[in-house]
Formats: structure tokens, C-alpha cells, sequence
């Protein structure tokens, strides 16, 4: 029998949004640990707020809306205020009742400001790398590094020289800018719309853009990363951060640390054997000496470690593709960095989960 195209609306509903949720929904996993690491950080929160005052948006809730732009690809604040409004399972994740209002996008990013002031999101994702459960999935001495560009939230008409010449933009919203003939770089130009944006390109015969550099260190057992930093486009930013993300990593013993050619430099290699790290660095051989020796290619785990350290590229895949970060949403060295970190975050909690029931 054919039903009938009627519409009834209820005047009361009594199914909530936890009912509407599968009991086997991959966001029931990945919410059990956020809940436990924005419970960890709730004396972090304390101290952003003041005591008194109209109460603003619960940082809890404002991370998990945070998180959920990552995992489903949400391109702006306001497309993700809008999600928020009639998607049950986005309503159920950040904690927000059927008929509770959605906030609007500017008072969201007013509030995720403070987020960033408080380095919230490097202090998540170490809480969620503590909690025992995940602290036994990563290992304490193998550990793999490598950069990758973000692309700026910048276009090349607006890299200008910085004594303010330069022939003007033709007429028009978006009017044409002849750069033919004009030596072009960081030394003498900026660009006016976010002037931390470096021009950058990764290599011969590709082309220079706007952008910032997101370096990752991944441990190696899971290919978990444990840190995540962002920092101007240089050409040694990339040995600059991995030296900083190694040394922070606890423990005095020693470590050994997976890298592809770009980081083969003599002063880079020595800096981490005085640190008690391995270098195990791909040989650069196009023209020059590499400062990785036959010696220690031969030793044990070198291989191995070269081996893994390729799956650094996943992190970068998820990023970029899955996440929506190849170009950044944000101008501004801090708040591209916070948005990184968290991104990156948000792709251990992808894959937690099935790691966890792996090992449980």
C-alpha cells in the first residue's frame, strides 16, 4: 500500500539527540576521550574567564564545535553555525539540546579568540597523549619529523613593497596587477592582507606562493603525532622546529629521529648528536657531501626507521585533504598555528579509537 504524502508536525517530540545517534557511530568513540582531556583542562579554562559577567559560550562546547569543523570539512564559522542548527549528530556531539539557540558565527569567533590566547589547543592535545590508555600506544625513542607549506589566506596582489611603491592595482574590485619585470622577495615585500605570510616555494620548477610552514613529529610505533607547530616560511624553518619539537620530548635517553634529504645538513646533524639523537636522515647526494656517513646507515633500526618515517605523510593527507587546511581559513601567524595544532589533534582522535580496541 502506498503511503501518503502528508505532513504532520508534532507539537512535542520525546526522541532526544542521543537516540538519534547509532550506538555504533565512530563520534561515540572519539567524544569518550575528548570529554576526558576538556575535563583534565577545566583549571585551564578557569583561569581564561573572568568570575563575573554575562556567561559566555563553554569552552568545552566551543572545542568540540571546533573539532567537528575539522572532521567534517566545515569551511567557515558560519557554514558550521548553520550545521549546528538542524544536524543531530553535530548538536549531540557538542553537547547542545534540540531546542537550544545557535550562537552566532561572530560572537563564535570572538570566543574561539580566547582558545588561542591560552594555547588551548597544544595544551589538548597533550591531555588527550596522557591519558593512559593512549600513553602505552607511543613510544619514547623513535620518532619521525617533516614540514609541510599552508598555503595563506593571502593573494599575491597584495604582496607589496614595504616602502609603500610599486605601480597600483587597475580599478575595480579585483583589479589586475602586472608583476612582469619586478624583483620580488620577503626582504623587500609584505603582503598587506597578512603580513606574516612568507613567498615560499617548495622546490626547482615549482611555484612561489604565499605561505606558512606546519611541521609535525610523529612518534613511530602508531604513527601518532605528539607535536605540532607552525612557523614562517624560511629554508630552515623545517631543521629549526624539528630541533625544538626533539628536545622538548621528555626523557634524557637516547632517541633516534627520522627524516627525509632536506634535513641532511652538517650543522643540523651535529646539533642532534650533541642532544643524544639519531639522526636517521635520507642521504642527500645531488652534487654535495652528505653529513650522514656509510657508518651509520649500517646500523641497526636506520632502515626501519626510514621506512616509517613515510607515514608522516598521512598526517599531512588528513590535514590538507580531509580537513581542509591545504589553505588556511585565518590570517595571522597565532591563529593559523592554533588551528593547525588543533587539526592535527583532531586526526589522532581519528584514528584512536581503533587503535585503543586494538590494544584493549
Amino acid at each position: 500500500m502506498r503511503g501518503s504524502d502528508v505532513r504532520t508536525d508534532q507539537l512535542f517530540s520525546y526522541v532526544s539527540c542521543e537516540a538519534r545517534v547509532p550506538a555504533d557511530h565512530p563520534l561515540r568513540a572519539i567524544r569518550m576521550i575528548v570529554d576526558e582531556a576538556l575535563e583534565v583542562l577545566s583549571g585551564e579554562f578557569e583561569g581564561l574567564y573572568a568570575k563575573t559577567g554575562r556567561p559566555s559560550i563553554p569552552p568545552e562546547k566551543l572545542l568540540r564545535a571546533l573539532l567537528l569543523q575539522a572532521f567534517y570539512s566545515v569551511r567557515s564559522e558560519r557554514q558550521l553555525m548553520e550545521q549546528l542548527d538542524y544536524n543531530l549528530l553535530f548538536r549531540w556531539f557538542v553537547g547542545l539540546p534540540m531546542d537550544a539557540a545557535v550562537w552566532d558565527a561572530t560572537v563564535f569567533t570572538k570566543n574561539r579568540d580566547r582558545l588561542i590566547e591560552g594555547d588551548i589547543a597544544t595544551k589538548f592535545m597533550a591531555a588527550v597523549l596522557r591519558q593512559p590508555r593512549v600513553k602505552t600506544l607511543l613510544s619514547d625513542d623513535h620518532f619521525s619529523a617533516d614540514g609541510t607549506l599552508i598555503e595563506a589566506w593571502a593573494s599575491m596582489k597584495s604582496f607589496r613593497p614595504k616602502d609603500g611603491g610599486g605601480a597600483p592595482p587597475g580599478p575595480g574590485r579585483n583589479g589586475e596587477r602586472d608583476f612582469h619585470g619586478e624583483k620580488r622577495s620577503n626582504d623587500t615585500h609584505a603582503s598587506t592582507t597578512d603580513p606574516d605570510a612568507r613567498l615560499y616555494r617548495k622546490g626547482a620548477g615549482q611555484a612561489s606562493k604565499l605561505a606558512y610552514m606546519g611541521h609535525v613529529l610523529m612518534e613511530n610505533r602508531n604513527g601518532l603525532a605528539v607535536d605540532a607547530r607552525l612557523t614562517r616560511a624560511t629554508g630552515t624553518a623545517e631543521r629549526e622546529a624539528a630541533l625544538d619539537m626533539i628536545r622538548d620530548r621528555p626523557g634524557s635517553h637516547r632517541k633516534t629521529l627520522g627524516m627525509d634529504k632536506a634535513y641532511d645538513a652538517a650543522g643540523f646533524v651535529a646539533d642532534l648528536r650533541r642532544r643524544t639523537v639519531s639522526p636517521h636522515v635520507t642521504q642527500n647526494t645531488n652534487g654535495r657531501r652528505s653529513a650522514i656517513d656509510g657508518r651509520t646507515t649500517r646500523r641497526p633500526g636506520y632502515s626501519v626507521s626510514l621506512r616509517i618515517r613515510k607515514r608522516i605523510e598521512e598526517v599531512f593527507g588528513w590535514v590538507k585533504s580531509s580537513a581542509g587546511l591545504r589553505k588556511t581559513r585565518h590570517r595571522g601567524l597565532d591563529r593559523v598555528g592554533w588551528t593547525f595544532t588543533l587539526t592535527v589533534a583532531a586526526y589522532n582522535l581519528v584514528r584512536l579509537p581503533k587503535l585503543i580496541g586494538v590494544a584493549a
